[in-house]
Parts: C-alpha cells; sequence; structure tokens
C-alpha cells in the first residue's frame, strides 16, 4: 500500500548511480524528456551579464553547463534536496562562484530574492513538484521587468494519460531514503491550464511547443516547453 509521505527529501535516490560514473559538466543542454536532442540553451535569450535560477536544480548538471557555457554572471541552482545539494556540491561546487548551489525550498527562494534574477527556467523540475499557483507568482516577483521564465513540462502523463484540465495535481509514486515506497505530487497540465495560471500570476508573451517524444516506449513522454516574460 502506498503511504504519503511528509518528508522533504524524496530525490534521494535519484541521479545517484550516474553520479558515480560521470562527472562531467555536460556539453549539451536538452529541455526534452528524453534529454537527447530537441531546442537547447538559446531558448533562455541572451544571458550575457544574466542573473539565472535553476527552480528544482537536482543535480546541478543544467547549471552547471550554462555557468561553464554561457557568458552569464551568475547561475543559482536552487533545490530543496539535501541528497540533491549535495550531489550537486560534490559535483560542480568547483565552478563557484559563477555557479551557485543553493539547497531551499524554491518558493521560498522566490519570494526572498524579489527582482533579482534575469531569467529563471526549470527542467522537469520544481514547476512539476509545486502548487503553481505558489511557485509562479513568486517567480514572477523575482524577475525583473521584462525577465524570461522558461520550462519544460510532461505534455501528458507518463503511460499516456491525458494532462489536466485544471490546476490539480496527481500522486505518483517515490521512495523515501530509507527505500518505502510512497508517493508525491506531480502537477501535469494541460497547454491552456499552464497558460492561465501564468497570466494571472503576472506573465505575458506566453507561448507553448510541444516537443515529441521519440520513442513508444511505456516511460516516454512528449514535452510540454513554456516561454513567458514578466509583465513590465
Amino acid at each position: 500500500m502506498l503511504r504519503v509521505s511528509t518528508t522533504t527529501d524524496l530525490w534521494y535516490h535519484y541521479g545517484r548511480s550516474r553520479a558515480g560514473h560521470d562527472r562531467a559538466v555536460p556539453e549539451t543542454f536538452s529541455w526534452a524528456w528524453s534529454q537527447d536532442g530537441g531546442p537547447g540553451p538559446e531558448l533562455l535569450g541572451d544571458l550575457a551579464g544574466a542573473a539565472v535560477g535553476d527552480l528544482g536544480a537536482g543535480a546541478a548538471r543544467h547549471a552547471a553547463c550554462l555557468a561553464t557555457h554561457r557568458l552569464l554572471a551568475r547561475v543559482d541552482a536552487v533545490d530543496a534536496s539535501p541528497a540533491q545539494h549535495a550531489m550537486a556540491t560534490d559535483l560542480f561546487g568547483h565552478l563557484a562562484p559563477r555557479l551557485r548551489v543553493v539547497r531551499r525550498d524554491a518558493v521560498r527562494h522566490l519570494l526572498d530574492t524579489a527582482g533579482t534574477y534575469d531569467v529563471l527556467y526549470s527542467v522537469f523540475g520544481a514547476v512539476d513538484f509545486t502548487d503553481p499557483r505558489e511557485l509562479l507568482p513568486a517567480a514572477a516577483g523575482a524577475l525583473r521587468p521584462g525577465g524570461r521564465l522558461v520550462f519544460s513540462t510532461l505534455a501528458h502523463y507518463l503511460g499516456g494519460a491525458p494532462a489536466e484540465p485544471d490546476v490539480v495535481p496527481a500522486e505518483i509514486a517515490a521512495r523515501t531514503p530509507g527505500g518505502e515506497t510512497t508517493t508525491m505530487r506531480r502537477w501535469v497540465l494541460q497547454e491552456h491550464v499552464w497558460t492561465k495560471v501564468l497570466d494571472e500570476s503576472g506573465f505575458t508573451g506566453i507561448s507553448t511547443n510541444t516537443l515529441p517524444s521519440p520513442t513508444d516506449a511505456p516511460h516516454s513522454a512528449a514535452t510540454l516547453l513554456i516561454r513567458a516574460v514578466r509583465r513590465a
């Protein structure tokens, strides 16, 4: 039987095996669920001298790619998971101060950094696992006027079930650090729902694009890619 956990670290096991054999800064940045193609960091716009935030950065591989290969001022890799923070620090802490690894809840971090960022992004990160009615207004407040938010999320559930027609989460399977089975919330929403919440949260210039899955495997998925600009 699944038990809903209140632990803050349901990401303890995620990425651990890869970190053991792959410590390189990635050469490429991909938005797609499959992480094997599609558009890259150019969707973030001109990053020269920019302050950038990665929301739900995990092991900070995307942030490390930007910090190494783009002429930005800094990128903050924000994640609430102690295990992911420790992994990111171990893998890419040497990229400081251009890369800053931040262990904190994304909403709280955004509320405390009003008007700080030029660009915020999420690659199946905090946008997926935080109530958008809390996260998106906080993201708008943390961006400077005209700042950009870009994120990729599931276009439908893994397995093919359609995305939700309203702002409701699903309970998906997860594991506690001790290996127990539990669940956590994930928001898988239709395009028009994301657009509505973004508009209500202070964004304009909202655009959506669907990247099809390259395979029909059971855990594959199309990617919904969304871009928006903080309303001036």
